[in-house]
């Protein structure tokens, strides 16, 4: 029963590029980690990696019920969500253009359980749900989205975690202003693309 769950190759490979260049974009959740490592040594950077990834998981699950449960009601319900998070995205993607490449904001600090901190910080972002909720329907429909969302927390666990090890010169390597520039434009142009993809509702788009 669980093959019947993935997508195609197809659907999974271009999902799998469009998560990657979002995970590497630099932001909240990578600023976040490299703190923790930087603050509390590696182990709590990647405790705190495993923490934002099981965020992840809990959008997911919450994408999947709310979507599910739209489709039920109504399908006018479910194309208005669609256009909104079409907007979202394109809204992100140009916001993340024009974004500085000036550096991170990282400090020093940190907690006593990087886990739960990072778990709940991702939990309560309302932007992430949304972005869930916009992101993960361009490649499946249904229980099919539950293993595409465990693939980004698995990209996102393994990139975090890889900063985390790796904290002093990931830091340093992010932070450039020539790195962060073309991870930004990766990024805001990978959204465009999924954004223009939701409005004009062509699952061949991506």
């Amino acid at each position: 029963m669980l093959p019947a769950l993935l997508p195609d190759v197809a659907t999974l490979a271009a999902y799998t590029v469009a998560a990657v260049g979002l995970v590497l974009a630099p932001g909240p959740d990578t600023a976040f980690v490299l703190a923790q490592s930087v603050g509390g040594g590696r182990g709590t950077g990647v405790r705190a990696a495993l923490g934002v990834a099981a965020g992840v998981l809990v959008h997911t699950v919450a994408a999947v019920a709310g979507l599910s449960v739209l489709f039920r009601v109504s399908a006018v319900a479910y194309d208005l969500v669609r256009l909104a998070g079409a907007a979202y995205l394109l809204y992100l993607g140009v916001a993340t253009l024009r974004q500085g490449d000036g550096g991170l904001s990282v400090d020093d600090s940190t907690a006593s359980d990087s886990f739960r901190q990072g778990l709940v910080t991702n939990v309560l972002n309302p932007k992430v749900a949304l972005f869930f909720l916009a992101f993960l329907p361009q490649f499946g429909t249904g229980l099919e989205l539950l293993p595409l969302g465990a693939l980004y927390a698995a990209i996102t666990a393994a990139y975090l975690g890889a900063l985390a090890l790796a904290s002093g010169t990931a830091r340093a390597l992010v932070d450039r202003p020539g790195v962060r520039t073309w991870l930004r434009r990766g990024s805001g142009g990978t959204m465009l693309v999924l954004g223009a993809a939701v409005a004009l509702g062509d699952a061949d788009v991506v």
